[in-house]
């Protein structure tokens, strides 16, 4: 290796890498303890010596380039070898620190995972979970997260899938909706019930329409965009509603109808990038989450 040509400032480098985690200059700052001049300076360097943009300006924040995005992978990878380095000159190798992005649908995130992550916070109290709840799928070649729990299978080849459990999903109401209406056991004793809609009711009407059950868009009366505030009106009793029965099953307040439909499958994936067999922590939080999800 020619030691001569190799001039990088590590500094400025971890100035980009808090400023694309944190979203702006001033939040990077406090992160770093820094002055936002010199952070500002730091990344206006890099991208001097690099010859690129990095980042674009939208309002008071700042998004990565596709330029920055790519970088971004590297100096992660960076970050966690700096780590591992001072780790292990501080006598604390086996540690495992720093943060992990867990991307989730909205009614996993919310329901599910927290008490997962606090099984990951007992067993190691130095990670960090961000836990990004969005039903759009996260991007994780551009690090939009670094693990995802999906229902589908990634297709993309870079990254690393694992089918840790099949589920499925239902149709519930509350009870004191089924103390009003009745216990619906056919597909005709709903022909003038309500339906909660939450997401796609479109796409929902042709799963139910496949297994023999006949709605139609005025059947939903209460729709949202959050699934999350979908299942809360359920258990309100504002009317029937899909759910994951591993949620529906800890919401005491909520009965299954229409016992005789069949099931939706649900599968639960959890995928990520390849930074899986050199990141310990990412490694960890994978494992972990995949035997938890599986019981």
């Amino acid at each position: 290796m020619n030691w001569e040509s190799t001039d990088f400032d590590w500094n400025q480098a971890r100035a980009f890498l808090v400023t694309a985690v944190e979203g702006s200059l001033s939040a990077a700052a406090r992160a770093l303890k820094q002055t936002q001049p010199t952070l500002s300076r730091q990344v206006a360097a890099l991208e001097r010596d690099l010859g690129v943009t990095l980042f674009e300006r939208v309002g008071k924040q700042l998004v990565l380039t596709e330029t920055g995005r790519d970088l971004l992978e590297h100096v992660r990878v960076m970050a966690d070898g700096a780590g591992l380095v001072a780790l292990g000159a501080s006598g604390r190798s086996q540690a495992i620190v720093g943060q992990v992005r867990i991307s989730a649908g909205e009614a996993v995130a919310a329901y599910l995972l927290p008490p997962l992550i606090a099984q990951i916070r007992e067993q190691y109290p130095e990670l960090e979970v961000h836990l990004v709840s969005s039903n759009r799928l996260s991007d994780l070649l551009r690090r939009e997260a670094d693990i995802a729990i999906r229902h589908v299978r990634a297709e993309q080849p870079d990254l690393v899938t694992k089918k840790v459990r099949d589920s499925s999903a239902h149709l519930y109401a509350a009870k004191s909706w089924l103390r009003e209406h009745g216990r619906p056991k056919h597909f005709t004793d709903v022909a003038d019930a309500v339906f909660v809609g939450a997401d796609d009711n479109f796409r929902f009407i042709e799963i139910l329409g496949k297994l023999g059950l006949d709605l139609k868009i005025d059947h939903f009366k209460w729709t949202t965009d959050s699934h999350v505030v979908g299942w809360e009106m359920v258990k309100a009793g504002l009317g029937i509603g899909g759910m994951i029965k591993d949620i529906a099953e800890r919401t005491p307040q909520v009965e299954q109808v229409l016992p005789a439909l069949a099931p939706i499958p649900v599968p639960f994936w959890l995928c990520t990038h390849r930074e899986l067999h050199t990141s310990r922590r990412i490694r960890v939080v994978f494992d972990l989450l995949a035997e938890m999800l599986a019981e």
